[in-house]
């Protein structure tokens, strides 16, 4: 990734760095998680140096710096770097960590490959605009960094194949930022479904909310602030006059940089209608979309959304706006999940308990708490690589279809479109000089 090759830093050798030769090496993986005990501590209550996970976060804007705060609530980790296009951003950044730790230490870039390329830097937290999630986190695996990405964890479904590899090739930890994987009541109900206590699965509806930014028909190109640098910003998406809802959270609304709600709410609902089905290393076999597209002004992506999948299995799983969370529906029962709630039909299932013999799902009680315990043991994340990569996929076919228009067929293990040009050439972009996969 990048137009240079840098060679990868040699790390510490204490107990961090060789539980990662150790997995790297291909050895048996950890499988408990790692608990920090008082006897690790040093005497400020803080684990000793060598037991610290040295942290850089990169995207320091409203989402990032909420993810940059979570990872510094754990005693282990050290943020000593930040890194954002926005000077202002890593400026407020930079104030917060020092902040936090009470001293200046803390390094603000505005180029992230000063953190993932800092041989002193073990995991990255990437809280960028999504078209800029899949290149640091690349160049991150690339140089010993393992890293949290923010969902949805790639632009489109050949960065999640190249990074999803990479990340395997160079023995690193992933965590995808959809952190309804470490909430009970969707753990809980997808094990309810995976049990067949809903007997056999017929159809599973995805909810997601429409669009919460709106612009005029018409736009006039405005002079980038100074602290930004706009081209870096842009990165491999096509060169575009700058405009204040080009960048920021209005971002996802522009087909260039996101794919508007669903990779959005739908990143984290078709996720676990993903889980509930166990189609974590797969997907549907075929998608047709009928959705409603802007035709002037700034933004692209959907504004109505409607796209419906089928798996090889015969389920069919719908997305659409309007609602919210996912629902299973099968011949004996239904599923609802949502975010702090969860109803069955029949009511008495959702008191009912999973057996010491079913399928228990990878419980997790806190998603950042989760990466750094991987970070620690090797353990794969609860929403790993492969993981957010074929859930993103979902999405992006979905987005395809809807852009299409129409019906297309989808072989999940070619991860490609069957006998369609047109579809495939939507499966990758390309990436405006200098950057590449």
């Amino acid at each position: 990734m990048g137009v240079d090759t840098v060679t990868k830093p040699k790390q510490r050798m204490n107990r961090r760095g060789f539980l990662r030769t150790v997995s790297a090496a291909g050895a048996a993986v950890v499988a408990a998680p790692y608990v920090l005990t008082s006897d690790a501590l040093g005497r400020d209550g803080k684990p000793p140096a060598s037991d610290r996970i040295v942290v850089g976060a990169i995207g320091t804007g409203r989402q990032g710096t909420g993810d940059m705060r979570g990872c510094m609530g754990f005693k282990q980790v050290q943020m000593v770097a930040v890194c954002d296009v926005d000077r202002k951003h890593a400026e407020n950044a930079k104030k917060h960590v020092d902040g936090k730790y009470g001293n200046s230490d803390c390094k603000a870039y505005g180029d992230f490959r000063e953190i993932t390329r800092r041989a002193d830097i073990d995991a990255i937290v990437v809280g960028t605009p999504d078209h800029w999630h899949t290149l640091p986190a690349i160049d991150a695996a690339r140089h010993g960094k393992d890293a949290y990405v923010e969902k949805p964890l790639t632009l489109t479904i050949a960065e999640g194949r190249a990074l999803a590899d990479v990340v395997n090739r160079y023995g690193r930890i992933l965590q995808t930022g959809s952190q309804q994987r470490s909430s009970a009541n969707f753990r809980f109900g997808c094990e309810l479904v995976r049990n067949g206590r809903i007997g056999k699965v017929q159809k599973v509806t995805v909810g997601i909310p429409g669009n919460n930014k709106r612009c005029g028909p018409t736009w006039t190109p405005e002079t980038p602030p100074p602290e930004l640098d706009y081209n870096f910003w842009l990165g491999q998406a096509k060169w575009q006059p700058y405009h204040h809802q080009r960048c920021h959270y209005q971002f996802r609304f522009i087909l260039d940089y996101s794919g508007g709600q669903v990779t959005n709410w739908g990143a984290h609902h078709l996720d676990i209608a993903q889980w509930g089905l166990g189609m974590d290393s797969s997907g549907p076999v075929s998608v047709i979309g009928k959705g409603g597209f802007p035709t002037t002004g700034l933004f692209t992506t959907a504004t109505r959304v409607y796209f419906e999948c089928e798996y090889a299995n015969g389920v069919t799983l719908t997305c659409k706006t309007g609602g919210s969370g996912t629902l299973f529906e099968g011949t004996e029962g239904s599923v609802y999940v949502n975010r702090g709630r969860i109803s069955t039909k029949p009511e008495s299932l959702v008191r009912d308990t999973i057996g010491p013999n079913e399928i228990h799902l990878y419980e997790s009680r806190s998603h950042m708490g989760n990466f750094l315990d991987c970070v620690r043991t090797r353990r794969k994340a609860v929403c790993n690589e492969e993981v957010g990569h074929r859930s993103a996929s979902v999405c992006h076919l979905g987005n395809i279809a809807m852009l299409l228009g129409r019906k297309v067929h989808w072989d999940p293990d070619a991860e490609r479109f069957v006998n369609d040009r047109e579809a495939d050439s939507m499966v990758s972009r390309t990436m405006r000089e200098p950057w590449h996969l």
